[in-house]
C-alpha cells in the first residue's frame, strides 16, 4: 500500500540571522562581533582582500613581463648527443632512428622528433636519421664514416 509523506526542509535551514547591537544584555552589544578599534569596525568600514596592511602588494613585488615570447609555436624535440648514438650502437643497431632509439631507451617520448647534438664522439659508421641536427653533429658523424639523413630539411647551429 502506497503512504504519502510530505517534504519539510530541516530546521537548520530556517534559523533565524544572529542579532546584534541590541544592548549589552543580548550578549552582543557594544561592539557587536567587529572588535574595538580598526577600519573594520566602523560603519561603511572595508578592506579589499588583496590589501596587505600597508605591506608592498604582491603584484607590486613581482617583475615585469619584458620581451616577447614565442612558446607557443616553439618545436619540442627529443634531444640527444652523439655519446647517445653510440649507446644505440653498442646494442647492434646498424641504422639509427627514432625507432631504435626507443627500443635502446635513450628516448622515450615518442610523439616528438628527434634532434641530434655534437656533444661527445661516435666511432660507429652509421647511417642515422634524425628530424633536426647540429652541422658540429653532422660533420662528426660524416667525419666518422657514416651517413646522415635530416628528415625536416633543416640544420641548426649549436
Amino acid at each position: 500500500m502506497l503512504t504519502t509523506q510530505t517534504i519539510t526542509s530541516p530546521a537548520v535551514t530556517r534559523k533565524k540571522g544572529k542579532r546584534v547591537g541590541r544592548g549589552n544584555g543580548s550578549g552582543k552589544g557594544t561592539f557587536c562581533t567587529r572588535g574595538m578599534n580598526g577600519q573594520n569596525c566602523r560603519s561603511g568600514g572595508w578592506v579589499p582582500d588583496w590589501f596587505e596592511g600597508g605591506q608592498t602588494p604582491l603584484f607590486r613585488r613581482m617583475p615585469k613581463l619584458k620581451g616577447f615570447s614565442n612558446a607557443k609555436f616553439k618545436k619540442h624535440y627529443n634531444i640527444i648527443n652523439l655519446s647517445d648514438i653510440d649507446v644505440a650502437a653498442w646494442k647492434g643497431a646498424k641504422e639509427i632512428t627514432k625507432q631504435t632509439l626507443l627500443d635502446a631507451g635513450v628516448i622515450t617520448r615518442k610523439s616528438l622528433g628527434v634532434k641530434l647534438l655534437g656533444n661527445g664522439e661516435t666511432k660507429s659508421k652509421l647511417k642515422v636519421s634524425v628530424d633536426v641536427a647540429s652541422k658540429s653533429a653532422i660533420a662528426a658523424v660524416e667525419k666518422a664514416g657514416g651517413t646522415i639523413n635530416i628528415l625536416s630539411n633543416t640544420s641548426e647551429e649549436k
